[in-house]
């Protein structure tokens, strides 16, 4: 079956889809003046890992499945599908190996700078070293083939120093304190790669116009940076030595949005000095809503994860729902909340009873 008739999109799907990015653009332009977003994460049958990275049209096609359930819900994800190959393609092409876990994307199997003195020898990869030669043929299936209504979003990139991390492993821990010049010199280096790729890799998904697609959302920018490893590190540490890469990066690229499922709650008032960020999304697990809405920019856009659905993660969704049903929502309204259900079900009945907090 071709990849357009296998996913289709109604005209007043269509209608509401043009609409939901234009409340999308709001949060970010008039955040006074917007609502809360919900999408809700239910499960879709998929093929295993190792088919999909085969096959373009086999990826391509269980991205599209994986939106079924958001229209059957009718939440606010944006219908967007990824090239995807997981959060080492960086540093794959600095020259990491990588390996594929039965039913998992690849992973760096092996850190491949075991002296600090390495560093300053490592040449910057090209465009097509590693892995992006298959990410640019994938990424132009996806293009030839995207059903109407529907959008690339830009493959994983991580950020300065997830990747740093991959390629010294944890010695870089230690080169804070015994090779702080090396250190800096390896997070140039990705943040010189990155600030080439970002671009590269925007032209493969056909957006260019200062907006992104990331995890079902519209973020102004040009990227999301991961800094899942920060709370590895002090928050003086990272003001020091990575912040300034974070900020050069997004200077250079048009802005963005950070991921941070860390636990380190005085890192994120680090994050925030970056004035490129657009938005920040976070492990509801680990931090209050109610005291991030206090501390972020106006129009910096807040998405809450909860990851999973398991006993903890209902616990911990019912404790935000209790108190937004029982306080009402922050004054800041520029905020998604991205969960997940076992079943359709229990996801309609989950984003019914957020949308009550809102209209209640």
């Amino acid at each position: 079956m071709e990849i357009k008739d296998f996913f289709r999109l109604s005209d007043g799907q269509l209608k509401h889809y043009a609409k939901l990015d234009e409340k999308y653009r709001l949060m970010r332009k008039d955040p006074e003046h917007c609502e809360p977003m919900f999408i809700i994460d239910t499960p879709a049958v998929l093929p295993p890992w190792e088919e999909r990275l085969a096959d373009p049209e086999v990826m391509m096609k269980a991205e599209l499945e994986q939106l079924r359930g958001h229209l059957e819900l009718e939440d606010d994800r944006a219908m967007t599908v990824r090239v995807q190959f997981g959060t080492a393609q960086i540093a794959a092409a600095f020259g990491c190996e990588l390996f594929v876990p039965p039913n998992r994307l690849p992973a760096a199997r092996s850190h491949i700078l075991k002296n600090a003195e390495d560093i300053y020898e490592m040449p910057l990869p090209s465009l097509s070293a590693g892995w992006y030669g298959k990410v640019e043929q994938f990424s132009e299936v996806y293009r030839r083939n995207l059903p109407e209504g529907v959008h690339m979003q830009l493959p994983d990139v991580q950020s300065p120093f997830n990747t740093a991390h991959l390629i010294r492993g944890n010695d870089i821990l230690l080169d804070f304190y015994d090779n702080p010049d090396a250190l800096c010199a390896l997070l140039d280096k990705v943040t010189d790669y990155m600030i080439a790729l970002i671009p590269h890799l925007n032209a493969m998904t056909g957006r260019q116009d200062g907006w992104f697609y990331d995890w079902g959302v519209l973020w102004k920018g040009a990227a999301r940076i991961s800094n899942c490893s920060m709370h590895m590190i002090s928050p003086a540490m990272y003001e020091e030595y990575v912040l300034p890469r974070d900020i050069r990066l997004m200077q250079e690229i048009g802005g963005g949005r950070i991921h941070y499922c860390g636990t380190s709650g005085d890192v994120i008032d680090c994050f925030f000095k970056n004035e490129n960020i657009t938005g920040l999304d976070y492990d509801l697990q680990y931090h209050d809503l109610w005291s991030l809405c206090e501390r972020a920019p106006k129009n910096t856009m807040l998405m809450v994860n909860q990851w999973g659905c398991g006993a903890q993660e209902r616990e911990n969704m019912e404790r935000l729902l209790e108190r937004l049903e029982r306080d009402g929502w922050p004054d800041k309204r520029n905020i998604i909340i991205h969960a997940e259900a076992a079943s359709r079900e229990e996801g309609k009945t989950l984003l019914r009873r957020l949308r009550a907090t809102v209209k209640g």
